[in-house]
């Protein structure tokens, strides 16, 4: 759906020409929900605004849709724009308009004079977001819950085919995030939208993205699906984020090994393997013991994982991991 080739980015500052963007290869898949991930200041806003050319790269080409958008003239890039939607962080709606008028807007920019046209699409938009009876009321009157409802709303005024979300949640709290995220996942599924989404909290990129992309200074330097990024970060910038959203485990890689006997290791569970008594029966069956050390279970999107740090102990631990490795379990053996 997107595809970015040779792509950078830099601004011209007081003479001199400052990097945002270092040259990079993407591809984001139709109907995914692709995450970039990164610390302030890392080119994430940069790159999400050059799919829809609000900024213009330095060098490079960006596909939509085998549509070259970096070779487009004026017209027809209003008309390609039409087919991406956008949502902020602070929202943009119009303060001296109604919620209705608000969703009405990008679909009389279009050229929708067709009074009862428009009042069926807004309509319908507000019924998707839950807003149904919030139509003739403004901006000030909401909550920030639900002036982003109306941002997305909007956003899918026009029927796109890709929606950009810029830092959607993270004027929220934590209770109004998961409820916006939900509606994210729920639009990307009942609509087969092809969504990007940037953000500085893995968390987020946990609940809702199938593949995520992470942004250190303008260089992507880690991407993939996000189980294999989130249970096994390479990166030092990568590891930060995911050890802000488990702490539990950033604390256990802190913990003093040497002074707990055994072998210790990390096993990560995915999908089915996360619901099987594996290491249960493979302790029972080989006459380990194990102490769990530090451990979680939860969902990445709609996976299933588990990771347990265990010390383990016996003369079947190799026998152990072994089998545990053949039930679909990934391992990783942890320095004292």
């Amino acid at each position: 759906m997107i595809r970015f080739v040779d792509v950078h980015k830099s601004y011209r500052v007081d003479g001199r020409d400052i990097p945002a963007l270092q040259p990079f290869d993407l591809d984001i898949a139709d109907g995914e929900v692709f995450g970039i991930i990164g610390l302030s200041g890392a080119g994430k806003s940069t790159l999400i605004r050059l799919i829809n050319l609000l900024e213009r790269p330095s060098g490079g080409h960006i596909f939509v849709n085998d549509t070259e958008m970096t070779a487009l003239a004026e017209p027809a890039l209003r008309a390609q724009r039409r087919r991406i939607g956008m949502i902020f962080q602070h929202f943009n709606l119009l303060a001296s308009q109604t919620v209705a008028d608000n969703v009405a807007f990008p679909l009389r920019l279009a050229g929708e004079r067709d009074t009862a046209a428009l009042q069926a699409r807004v309509g319908e938009l507000l019924a998707r977001v839950g807003l149904s009876d919030h139509a003739d009321k403004y901006p000030s009157q909401l909550s920030g819950g639900q002036k982003q409802r109306v941002g997305i709303a909007r956003a899918l005024a026009n029927r796109p085919s890709i929606l950009l979300c810029d830092e959607a949640t993270s004027a929220l709290d934590p209770q109004t995030t998961a409820s916006v995220l939900e509606l994210l996942a729920e639009i990307n599924r009942e609509l087969k939208l092809t969504i990007v989404l940037i953000t500085h909290e893995m968390d987020v990129v946990r609940r809702v993205c199938d593949r995520v992309a992470v942004l250190d200074a303008g260089v992507i330097v880690e991407h993939g699906p996000v189980a294999d990024v989130f249970l096994h970060p390479q990166h030092p910038t990568t590891r930060r984020f995911v050890n802000e959203a488990l702490p539990e485990e950033a604390a256990s890689e802190h913990t003093p090994f040497a002074q707990v006997p055994g072998h210790i290791v990390r096993l990560s569970f995915r999908g089915d393997a996360t619901l099987t008594p594996s290491l249960s029966r493979v302790a029972r069956e080989t006459g380990v013991e194990f102490n769990i050390l530090a451990g979680r279970i939860d969902r990445i999107k709609d996976l299933p994982y588990g990771q347990l740090t265990l010390a383990m102990q016996g003369a079947q631990v190799q026998i152990a991991l072994a089998a545990l490795r053949e039930a679909g379990i990934e391992i990783e053996e942890l320095p004292r």
